[in-house]
């Protein structure tokens, strides 16, 4: 968690001046004073403010993608309209609902009304904005077009907002179908199978083999079911834990890589999101190589990502961008020809935005053929399962009726 620092600073003219920094340390601190090209005179832990964030920090709302382009969009009609940008600020703590977004803007405006640039007032507060709005923010202000960057910014959160909204919303059913499955197996394990098993071993019939395994799974669910709770909560939090990691998370990415079926439509959804931030960076003047892992990263996929910083050392030597995208493993032929298009012809940053266009379309088609995939395979799981149990309370009836015949 950030640490809320209070300075004193002096800036080429001489003056001192009290400001105020978020961040994780009093070298970062440094490091923010001095890019400004002002000298740190001194520097304190605010602890008002740490006792105010531990009390808070639980209860503060997460800012979404859609939060994020909102907040691109009013500012950038400010500024365009020729408002000051410390009244900008003013203005959007007031019309924020994310209390979280609304607390750092304000802590934003007021240290731009002390003389930080927006860049470096938006670096401190790295939990709400993301890195690549920070650096598109900090490229605008260098060339003076930043109203037209935010806009910019305003149609790409748009789009990745939009395309969460599509992969929550197809996600939504098989998630019920699995909660509601498991529900059913649950209640006809703990409810309904120790009645019939009851009624059978009564009659003295003797149960077959499925109908064993399934008593022991049942009483084992009854006896010990605060075991299983604590196995699936541990479970979840083995995998939570894992995807932090780098190492576990280029693990699960590459297995989702390599189910068949799955394997083309990730790749899809990589792909639309990587062309369409690349392209946006090029076209705002920043770097091919700070671009590149920029735009991987927006990816959230490792393989992508560890993959463009294997070719970063090759791009620096001038080789071509389009064979190095193609050693990444990850994007289809289409979009690498594009690319390869764009490098002949000079009009790489046009190329990448129709190909991101043309995977923005692909895009639900992809996702529903995910989902057209999963559904059937977790029905199949779940009738397998359901199955088996209706089956081994069914079998001992047959043996009820041999004896009574």
């Amino acid at each position: 968690m950030p640490y809320t620092f209070k300075c004193k600073e002096l800036d080429l003219q001489g003056r001192v001046s009290e400001t105020y920094y978020k961040a994780d340390s009093k070298e970062e601190v440094v490091h923010l004073i001095r890019s400004k090209g002002n000298t740190p005179v001194k520097i304190t832990l605010d602890e008002e403010a740490v006792e105010r964030n531990t009390e808070l920090v639980l209860f503060k709302p997460k800012v979404k993608t859609k939060d994020i382009a909102i907040f691109c969009k009013q500012l950038s009609t400010m500024l365009s309209a020729g408002m000051p940008l410390t009244n900008s600020l003013e203005v959007l703590i007031n019309q924020s609902d994310n209390k979280t977004l609304k607390s750092a803007v304000k802590e934003m405006a007021t240290q731009v009304q002390k003389g930080n640039v927006l860049s470096a007032a938006m670096r401190q507060h790295k939990k709400v904005f993301p890195q690549l709005l920070i650096n598109m923010v900090e490229a605008g202000e260098m060339t003076g077009n930043l109203d037209n960057v935010l806009l910019k910014m305003t149609d790409h959160y748009t789009k990745e907002n939009r395309i969460n909204a599509k992969i929550k919303g197809a996600m939504m059913y098989p998630l019920i179908l699995s909660i509601l499955a498991t529900s059913v197996v649950i209640f006809l394990l703990v409810f309904i199978m120790p009645t019939f098993v009851e009624m059978f071993v009564s009659s003295g019939v003797p149960l077959p083999l499925p109908t064993r395994i399934m008593l022991a799974i049942s009483n084992a669910i009854q006896t010990y079911w605060y075991l299983f709770i604590l196995a699936f909560a541990g479970i979840i939090f083995a995998v939570r834990r894992a995807l932090n990691t780098r190492e576990g998370k280029t693990f699960f990415d590459n297995v989702k890589l390599s189910i068949p079926g799955i394997r083309v439509h990730i790749a899809k959804i990589a792909t639309s999101r990587f062309t369409r931030t690349l392209s946006t960076l090029l076209s705002s003047g920043i770097p091919i190589l700070q671009a590149l892992e920029a735009a991987a990263n927006v990816t959230n996929n490792m393989v992508v990502i560890n993959g463009i910083e294997e070719v970063s050392e090759e791009i620096k030597k001038g080789s071509n961008l389009s064979l190095l995208l193609k050693r990444v493993g990850v994007f289809p032929p289409m979009m690498i020809s594009m690319v390869g298009i764009g490098e002949e012809s000079g009009a790489l940053e046009d190329m990448l935005e129709k190909t991101a266009d043309y995977y923005d379309e692909e895009l639900d088609v992809a996702i529903q053929k995910m989902i057209s995939i999963i559904e059937p395979v977790m029905i199949i799981v779940m009738a397998v399962i359901v199955g088996f149990i209706v089956i081994s309370m069914i079998m001992p009836m047959f043996d009820m009726l041999k004896t009574v015949a």
